[in-house]
């Protein structure tokens, strides 16, 4: 299986300025994922490492860690409304008409940076074994945050969203639940053509960490992350 790891790097960031290239223990938050995907395709998967940006501030940036930087990304698919999709299709689209196909694509977010040793060669392995994968999200186990403690807001009262919620029902009979931590992605080149999406109905799944399931939004979440791997 042909791969494209793609690395969405683009310059806006309106709640952490520069967020895609700030210093996490002396290197660019990006660098991360761009290290962890060269040595994926140094351990025989076949394909290609690019960094999706619309800028040349952080295309210089990936090229220094290893990455390729073939193209800048439209200003029409790099404002904050633009879709993950948008990127996608866009450097599906160059490399095809260049002859360069591929089987996958392979999303590695700078802001989900956090993934254990072999864990991408675990991921492409579990979705080139199965015939009819679609695609695959990475997850975290979450035993307290389900529906039996969640709620809308509705002016001044809490509107619950599961209708047992004061029914005595211990969470724990509840069961837990998986959350997308965004750190990997890979979709069939097939469905993100036919479907215009990159997770599907019914996507594999690869477990991670809680602890390891940091999602860069805040400088609260750098911070955190500093402290896990700076310490």
């Amino acid at each position: 299986m042909r791969i494209l790891a793609i690395v969405p790097a683009r310059c806006g960031s309106k709640g952490i300025p520069d967020k895609n290239i700030i210093d996490i223990c002396g290197k660019p938050l990006m660098g991360y994922s761009i290290e962890q995907g060269r040595v994926l395709f140094e351990d025989r998967v076949e394909g290609r490492l690019v960094v999706s940006t619309d800028c040349e501030k952080i295309a210089a940036v990936a090229r220094e860690y290893g990455a390729e930087v073939p193209f800048l990304r439209p200003e029409g698919i790099s404002g904050d409304k633009a879709k993950s999709i948008e990127f996608v299709l866009h450097a599906l689209d160059y490399f095809e008409g260049t002859g360069d196909v591929f089987d996958a694509v392979l999303l590695l977010q700078p802001t989900a940076p956090v993934r254990a040793p072999g864990m991408l060669q675990e991921a492409i392995a579990l979705f080139e074994k199965t015939p009819d994968a679609q695609s695959l999200i990475s997850v975290y186990e979450e035993e307290y945050i389900n529906d039996l403690v969640m709620y809308r807001k509705e002016g001044d009262y809490a509107d619950a969203l599961n209708p047992n919620h004061n029914k005595g029902v211990r969470r724990q009979d509840h069961g837990s639940v998986f959350v997308r931590n965004g750190a990997v992605y890979i979709t069939s080149v097939p469905y993100l053509r036919e479907h215009g999406m990159l997770i599907s109905d019914r996507p594999l799944m690869i477990e991670m960490k809680k602890s390891e399931s940091i999602n860069i939004d805040t400088m609260e979440d750098v911070d955190m992350l500093r402290r896990y791997w700076c310490a």
